[in-house]
């Protein structure tokens, strides 16, 4: 087993965070929490609304170059962990979970190997501070 996610703070964006940990179901995955709290989209302001767009593109196109992933796939959160948040799952060919929907507690084994983690971390921060 994977054990549980410490996620580590990567990046903090114009309205919100970038989090990850090696312990992730898929390469790639992070989640990103808007910086204050909330609950609902609705909830934010346009201005605030507009920043979280802006911050989950951001993050996407990076992860995206970075991983090569086919396909990204979100989930806008909130309900368990009563904050917003924004799930990243990329999405590879030959992927556990191709062709079916995102179950991220079905994947127990590592899915970095030894520093891949690291690297990965290291190109996110350094494709975040900059790109706009």
């Amino acid at each position: 087993c994977r054990g549980m996610p410490t996620w580590t703070p990567l990046a903090t964006l114009e309205v919100s965070l970038v989090m990850a940990d090696e312990r992730a179901p898929m390469r790639g995955y992070c989640w990103i929490p808007l910086s204050r709290h909330a609950v609902e989209l609705h909830e934010l302001t346009p201005g605030e609304a507009a920043a979280y767009m802006r911050d989950l593109q951001r993050v996407g196109r990076a992860v995206q170059a970075i991983t090569g992933a086919v396909k990204l796939n979100w989930e806008v959160h909130g309900n368990t962990v009563p904050h917003l948040h924004t799930h990243l799952f990329p999405r590879y060919r030959g992927d556990p979970l191709e062709g079916r929907p995102i179950a991220p507690k079905s994947i127990t084994e590592a899915v970095y190997g030894p520093g891949e983690f690291e690297w990965f971390a290291g190109e996110l921060r350094a494709r975040l501070a900059t790109a706009s």
